[in-house]
């Protein structure tokens, strides 16, 4: 199986999401969620003609541009914003621009904001550690220290040589083995404004570590080889490549590069010491709706290369223990076949999903014959695989049931025996009503599997779970300081009825001492609903700083998701796309029904593919929303899918639909939002961007702000922040990222009149 946890893939394997190694059924958002101080002021909110007088908005330029495509003409003013080096002089002055308007138009509020930021700040232990991993003669973690943005990767001896249990501790003090500092981010990120590492890879024999650095958000790495003792540079750095990268062996690197549209199309294999010019190429993808990654098998034995489009994807394997390095193929190219694998003795495992199987299977087949298959969980309609886990014994596979997470274990045959179906596993208890579960790194030659577990009042808790026996031992919760108490706080799961009468999930959070359930209480409501990508309700500390000021916190499970199985996808995607935004209405209505919120309460958010959410439901409902957050929202979709050199776009035509085909047009045409913003009025709007985005580009939010600015007939707050040093994902400074947090939760309070400034004005 494809391990998902520890890196982010290139902005062309993964999607306008947020999303880490190999696969985009789990691709990990950086959720637009929000969150400490416990009082509530709900003040009623000012006219919405209060905010005309703080400062003038930027007025961009109109040059009106003519797009004629299947005999229809659409006329885009604001086409002129778009430069793909970042670099034109009359568009970076307008952004500026539009930043100064919106710190002058939030500067009554910038006390709050700081406030809000010292809370959430205040919930964090800076110096900490996290469960660190043994692997081999070491345990392996990362250190945070106070004041310091960045996080150091360590290590520590292990003066023993017993089987690791879920009773290990890493020793520490005095006549512990000294901690080696392997690699400190902070002093790597001086000098820059952005700093991320994408991937931390050690050498099979510990000796050596590969990272892959981007100084620029625009997600095009460099890699570099240190010796993990000394941290001295082995060999020359590889330049222009994505995070993914692993180990052939302890003296080979393969990685992968991308296409002039940031397509990653090409395998590379690369000798330690050897100039980055002579690497050979092991594969090279022509296709453009394909893209490649990268991920070693539990064992290291095998490193697997997958093609992959949004339908379809094929694998090749390298054996590492072989001097001569090459691909051979594992699962053929069959249109609507998807494959993903791993190995252990004599066994590739492998899961499958197609259009009958559309909710996977797990087989197995020989190394010798792979064509022979056994099946080993078959489809099931009420159960999807999302992934799975393999050791010397055992296999844990990863589900989701009615929604939810599920974490089976399976003890497998001896090496060497025939396998068959699985049979008699055993299923982990979790305790809250909705949560979620992430798999983490564990040994192979071990019987301990490792998970994270959290809910949206259960902070981040790593375990490690005894196969053999079934005991969990809790390694690590992460610190919430500041007086968290998770019995102050209710986490529910609700159904809302779509309007052709399919249920919704939803995901709710509230603090019990604070909510009245009248229809009084202020909401922020958060949806995606794309690229099968699932939503789990996880813990988000920052959240609390409006959790504690009376908000209820909804996750709406809505169709494009992947929480409900693989038909969830596809009900939600292409020519059904709708059905995300209505369901996120009905949702909406729903709540207010019920009495969560009101309308005048009623707040939502979502990032990238949600903030196309976000700007498809505002055109459809304005009237429904007080306020509403677009990050980095994928808004301009019509124009942006005709033109191939977009990056993502190629490879996106099986998602969204290839708009150079009519039917596709005219459907995408008809929920665009910058092609469906009208001449009404709108709630109070914050647009988020960031110029080095290599996954949205910043002119889309920035023409949407603009022809928003051009029709709107409202008062209502318009406001437009673009990070000029940043790319999808923002600032990279843990503290950095705080600020963003802080900075939206003081919009939200502010377009609702719930700030001490306001109220008192």
């Amino acid at each position: 199986m494809l391990r998902l946890v520890g890196s982010l893939p290139p902005p062309a394997l993964l999607p306008r999401a947020i999303s880490p190694t190999f696969s985009r059924r789990r691709a990990l958002l950086l959720l637009s969620s929000f969150g400490p101080p416990s009082y509530c002021l709900q003040r009623p909110p000012l006219a919405s003609h209060s905010y005309a007088s703080m400062a003038a908005p930027p007025v961009a330029k109109k040059v009106p541009r003519e797009l004629v495509d299947h005999g229809d003409i659409r006329v885009d003013n604001y086409y002129w914003l778009r430069d793909d080096s970042r670099s034109d002089p009359d568009i970076l002055a307008h952004l500026r621009a539009e930043n100064d308007y919106t710190a002058a138009v939030m500067s009554d509020v910038k006390q709050l904001e700081d406030e809000i930021y010292a809370e959430i700040r205040g919930r964090i232990k800076e110096d900490d550690i996290d469960a660190p991993l043994r692997k081999g003669h070491y345990y392996y973690y990362k250190r945070t220290l106070t004041g310091k943005e960045y996080a150091q990767h360590c290590r520590r001896f292990v003066p023993t040589d017993a089987p690791i249990t879920v009773h290990d501790v890493m020793p520490t003090g005095p006549d512990a083995p000294d901690e080696h500092i392997i690699l400190d981010e902070n002093v790597k990120a001086e000098g820059h404004d952005y700093y991320s590492i994408g991937a931390f890879r050690v050498s099979p024999n510990n000796k050596l570590v590969a990272y892959a650095e981007d100084t620029k958000g625009d997600e095009i790495y460099t890699v570099y080889v240190i010796d993990a003792e000394s941290g001295e540079y082995v060999g020359q750095p590889l330049k222009g490549i994505t995070s993914d990268i692993e180990w052939a062996g302890d003296d080979h690197l393969v990685y992968i590069t991308m296409d002039s549209i940031l397509r990653p199309d090409k395998v590379w294999l690369h000798k330690l010491g050897s100039d980055q010019s002579s690497d050979a190429c092991l594969y090279h993808e022509k296709d453009d709706t394909f893209s490649l990654g990268l991920q070693t098998s539990e064992s290291k034995k095998y490193l697997f290369v997958q093609s992959e489009s949004k339908n379809t994807s094929f694998l090749f394997y390298l054996d590492t223990s072989k001097q001569n390095k090459e691909l051979a193929v594992l699962t053929p190219r069959v249109y609507g076949i998807d494959t993903t694998a791993s190995h252990r003795g004599n066994y590739f495992f492998i899961t499958r999903r197609s259009d009958e199987f559309y909710n996977s299977e797990l087989i197995a087949c020989p190394l010798d014959n792979v064509a022979e298959i056994t099946v080993l969980l078959p489809h099931r309609e009420s159960v999807k695989i999302q992934e799975f886990r393999i050791f010397d014994n055992h296999i844990a596979v990863y589900e989701r049931e009615n929604g939810l997470p599920k974490v089976t274990v399976y003890r497998l045959p001896a090496i060497g025996e025939s396998i068959g179906q699985l049979q008699g596993g055993r299923t982990i208890d979790f305790i809250d009503p909705t949560y979620a579960v992430d798999p983490k790194d564990s040994q192979f030659h071990s019987s301990v599997l490792r998970f994270r577990y959290s809910s949206m009042r259960t902070p981040p808790s790593v375990y490690d779970y005894d196969m053999d026996s079934g005991v969990s031992v809790l390694k690590k919760i992460d610190p919430v300081l500041g007086g968290f108490n998770a019995s102050n706080y209710v986490t529910e799961r609700k159904w809302a009825a779509a309007t052709d009468g399919t249920q919704i999930p939803m995901s709710i959070l509230y603090r019990k001492d604070l909510v009245k359930l009248d229809g009084s209480d202020p909401m922020l409501l958060y949806g995606y609903g794309s690229y099968e990508i699932c939503i789990d309700p996880s813990f988000r500390g920052s959240r609390l700083s409006l959790v504690d000021r009376g908000f209820i916190y909804v996750i709406a499970h809505i169709r494009g998701g992947g929480e409900m199985g693989r038909k969830w996808y596809e009900d939600g995607k292409l020519l059904k796309k709708k059905n995300t935004f209505t369901d996120f209405i009905d949702c909406a209505e729903h709540l207010i029904k019920n009495k969560y919120c009101s309308k005048e309460k009623l707040c939502i958010t979502g990032r990238s593919a949600g903030g196309l959410l976000m700007g498809a439901v505002l055109n459809m409902r304005p009237d429904l929303f007080k306020a509403a957050v677009a990050g980095v929202p994928f808004v301009d979709v019509v124009t942006t899918m005709l033109d191939p050199t977009i990056p993502l776009t190629t490879a996106e035509w099986e998602e969204w639909g290839d708009p150079r085909k009519e039917e596709y047009y005219y459907y995408m045409k008809s929920y665009s939002p910058v092609d469906n913003v009208a001449a009404q009025e709108y709630p109070n709007i914050l647009v988020t961007a960031g110029l080095n985005d290599p996954r949205v580009m910043y002119s889309e939010p920035a023409k949407y702000v603009a022809k928003l600015r051009e029709l709107k007939t409202d008062g209502n707050l318009l406001l437009f922040k673009c990070e000029l040093g940043a790319g999808h994902f923002s600032k990279s400074g843990r503290f950095e990222k705080l600020q963003e947090d802080a900075f939206t939760y003081a919009f939200i309070l502010k377009a609702l009149g719930m700030t001490p400034k306001l109220a008192s004005l």
